[in-house]
């Protein structure tokens, strides 16, 4: 769903484990993941978020983690394997106009689209996908980054996000980000 895709490479500057003390992955998302909860992480890269995610949905959760680019799927893969939460994780290559997510309908309990939205074409589509895929009051986490995504462009997307269903929930403060936490509408 790219428009200026961040280029594979850098995905291991993404893993940095100095992010951590800016964008601890725990931190951010210790409160809203259970045990046993479906989640997404769009855009999910090497897996900077999506192996804290593993960890938090327990054995019995699932996390759907979607890129557009093989190379970094492979790499989350690795690691998965090496971190022993490979079996908790399903990986999916999407397009640049889909998320190839038609067949989950109404299973998501939580999505987390981190630094991601700026870089789809088609927010509306991006918006309808994970609505369709959302359970009735499932939750949606947006970050995007401070200095790369205007406030004006931010905004925009979080009224789109409304558009499609969803309602502001919070505006949790995440390191270097704007971010937004929202509901689907029951």
């Amino acid at each position: 769903m790219g428009n200026n895709v961040c280029p594979w490479w850098l995905g291991y500057m993404l893993l940095n484990p100095l992010r951590k003390l800016i964008q601890n992955p725990d931190h951010i998302l210790n409160r809203y993941i259970k045990q046993n909860m479906k989640v997404m992480d769009i855009g999910c890269a090497m897996g900077f978020f999506s192996l804290p995610l593993a960890r938090l949905v327990g054995e019995q959760g699932k996390v759907i983690c979607v890129d557009m680019q093989e190379k970094m799927i492979e790499v989350l893969l690795r690691r998965a394997v090496r971190k022993g939460l490979n079996n908790r994780l399903e990986v999916r290559i999407c397009k640049h106009n889909s998320l190839m997510v038609n067949d989950l309908v109404n299973e998501m309990d939580f999505i987390l689209a981190f630094a991601v939205v700026h870089e789809v074409r088609d927010k509306d589509r991006l918006f309808e996908e994970i609505r369709l895929i959302s359970k009735s009051g499932g939750c949606l986490l947006i970050a995007e980054p401070i200095g790369h995504v205007s406030e004006k462009d931010f905004t925009s997307s979080v009224e789109l996000a409304e558009k499609a269903g969803f309602s502001v929930v919070e505006r949790p403060v995440i390191g270097r980000s704007n971010a937004v936490l929202l509901r689907k509408h029951k």
